[in-house]
């Protein structure tokens, strides 16, 4: 049997994190959680297991979504990354390569859909 993929939800709001948590398990990946940027980095450094990120941009703490999502192209290429905000608008040439954005509020069919295009 072929491993469940990981998704790390970056999220600072409980309520969405767990929302989305709940929509991509159902989609068939595993969830991890983490509600800051930091957090995100020490789940990635000691889980070299996971596949995507997805993170929202607007979070508090020593970096925001957008920075996380470079700092993780760069540490870690392999991984795949979604971003995610509803106050941001961002273009292709502010992401990482081969990540995409999905602006909020999104349906959890467009969050399915945006994994299946990472795959």
């Amino acid at each position: 049997m072929a491993r469940r993929e990981i998704v790390l939800i970056v999220e600072d709001e409980p309520l969405l994190r767990m929302l989305a948590a709940e929509s991509i398990e159902a989609d068939g990946y595993e969830a991890v959680e983490a509600g800051h940027a930091d957090d995100a980095i020490l789940i990635l450094e000691s889980r070299p297991d996971i596949d995507i990120v997805f993170t929202d941009i607007n979070m508090p703490g020593s970096m925001d979504g957008l920075k996380l999502a470079h700092y993780v192209r760069d540490r870690w290429p392999p991984v795949r990354i979604i971003t995610t905000s509803g106050r941001a608008q961002l273009t292709e040439t502010m992401l990482p390569l081969n990540s995409q954005f999905l602006p909020k509020p999104y349906q959890a069919s467009d969050l399915t859909a945006a994994l299946h295009r990472l795959a």
